[in-house]
């Protein structure tokens, strides 16, 4: 059986803070953050709301393009370095928050790169035939969780979640392979503590990206018996503009086959790439029968691709922008 991507969504805080607003608290300038980033502003979370309620509002979403209720899931499978909790997990914050009661309910933190492990593990689930409908959420809140005093970071994360529908069919289509890898021994140079702040070695953690994210892309599609020319859109994990560029170029890559909303999001971990992909398909960058290509990298330090066949007619909306909860 083949994983087909039915369903997307979206959801995004209203409170949007730009750089301007971040020059108020700390010392940085629009033009600094932009010409190292590529970031212009961030979603913040209102006070009373969640990891789990951003993920389940995208859920709600995808489940809604899927034209599936809350009995149609099978599983589950939430993304996330943010939970507001060790226990119990977000996916069953999620479950309950959706009425999903036949549904069984994972939990995976592979930070910034865990939507494209969970869409792996919700792959060889379909293949083998244990389920036939699974969700996959990626939500994250990291501004709850950043140094408001260090401009090196405190610039770079947003709140978010994105969400999709995986179903199985005997059609080709959805994922053709992946690309998944770790290296524990940098694990120190992007790191949360449970009782303290985000901390990251910049320098480091660019170098890494963009060697991570050349050679993954490039091992996923030689395993789909691809070639890079192939790739009609390039979805990467949003964190910087000057990585996604610099691979890009490294992998000969259009940067009008590059997908990028890092200006109004920043770096949304887990949330990344579902968003993005749901905002590309708004923008019609998505039609049935092209290949997409997926690539990401973070903290563990961990990455992962993945190159698939789009097979799913677009849709008009995809997200909702208000705040969580309020539907």
């Amino acid at each position: 059986m083949y994983a087909h991507i039915t369903g997307w969504g979206k959801s995004l805080p209203e409170r949007r803070l730009t750089n301007a607003d971040l020059e108020e608290i700390v010392e940085t300038a629009d033009e600094w953050i932009v010409s190292r980033t590529g970031i212009r502003e961030r979603r913040i979370v209102a006070a009373g709301d969640t990891t789990d309620s951003l993920g389940a509002e995208a859920a709600r979403c995808a489940l809604a393009q899927a034209n599936l209720g809350p009995q149609d899931v099978e599983l589950v499978i939430a993304a996330s370095c943010t939970p507001e909790a060790l226990f119990p997990g977000i996916s069953n914050r999620i479950q309950e928050r959706l009425g999903l009661t036949a549904a069984a309910a994972l939990d995976i933190n592979q930070a910034c790169s865990g939507f494209i492990h969970g869409l792996a593990i919700a792959q060889g689930f379909i293949a083998t035939g244990q389920y036939r409908t699974i969700l996959i959420v990626g939500a994250e809140v990291l501004t709850r969780h950043v140094d408001w005093t260090d401009r090196a970071t405190c610039v770079l994360f947003g709140d978010a979640a994105g969400a999709v529908v995986v179903e199985a069919a005997a059609e080709p289509g959805g994922p053709l392979a992946f690309d998944l890898g770790s290296d524990g021994t940098g694990g120190d140079l992007l790191m949360l503590p449970i009782d303290g702040k985000l901390d990251m070695n910049g320098r480091e953690v660019y170098r890494f990206a963009v060697t991570a994210m050349t050679s993954s892309l490039v091992a996923a599609v030689d395993k789909a018996g691809l070639a890079l020319a192939d790739i009609d859109v390039l979805i990467p994990h949003q964190a910087n503009i000057r990585i996604i560029q610099s691979a890009a170029q490294t992998l000969k890559l259009p940067l009008d086959r590059v997908f990028t909303n890092v200006e109004k999001y920043g770096n949304t971990s887990a949330a990344s790439i579902p968003v993005a992909l749901c905002e590309a398909i708004e923008e019609g960058r998505i039609a049935a029968g092209d290949t997409i290509a997926m690539v990401a990298f973070g903290a563990g330090l961990a990455w992962g691709a993945t190159v698939l066949r789009w097979t799913h007619p677009a849709a008009v909306d995809s997200g909702d922008e208000r705040e969580p909860g309020t539907r």
